[in-house]
């Protein structure tokens, strides 16, 4: 993939494992929805989780951008991290992440219903701005006799 079209993955997705380093017990990782603002991506979470924290402690973070159909497909993305601490900016990061998750709009209906949950679980945007990417070049076999031209190299950096 070149750049716009690595770029263009990441927008065109919506779930990644959200990779970082904790204080003890190696890298921790977990499955986050996500949504884009220009290049920046957003991750909206609690206050008091490890994301947050450690995009406090570290400033850096990974995304590995998942497709969502077989033959899985994924390119790793390299950011630095900031948090916010806004709860009119959780709010509208939640509004988008719901939309995302449920797949379709969700109505102003549903803002009060947003405001308790943010001021309730003090959640916070973390905005990921990305720097480098790692793609693999994927091979995968379909059926036994793809065995016999499966080929393997190494990935590679490039710049956001």
């Amino acid at each position: 993939m070149d750049r716009e079209e690595r770029k263009e993955f990441v927008r065109g997705h919506r779930t990644a494992v959200y990779g970082f380093g904790r204080k003890e017990h190696g890298p921790a990782m977990s499955v986050v929805y996500y949504v884009m603002d220009g290049d920046d991506i957003l991750v909206w979470t609690m206050a008091d989780r490890g994301k947050a924290k450690a995009a406090h402690r570290t400033g850096t973070a990974s995304l590995c951008v998942l497709d969502e159909k077989w033959p899985v497909t994924y390119v790793d993305v390299y950011c630095t991290t900031t948090v916010e601490d806004d709860l009119d900016a959780a709010i509208d990061v939640g509004m988008k992440i719901m939309e995302v998750m449920a797949g379709q709009p969700i109505g102003d209906e549903k803002r009060p219903e947003m405001i308790r949950m943010c001021t309730e679980e003090h959640r916070v945007v973390v905005r990921l701005k990305p720097y480098m990417t790692f793609e693999t070049p994927p091979r995968h076999v379909h059926q036994p006799d793809d065995m016999d031209t499966l080929t393997h190299w190494v990935g590679e950096s490039l710049p956001w």
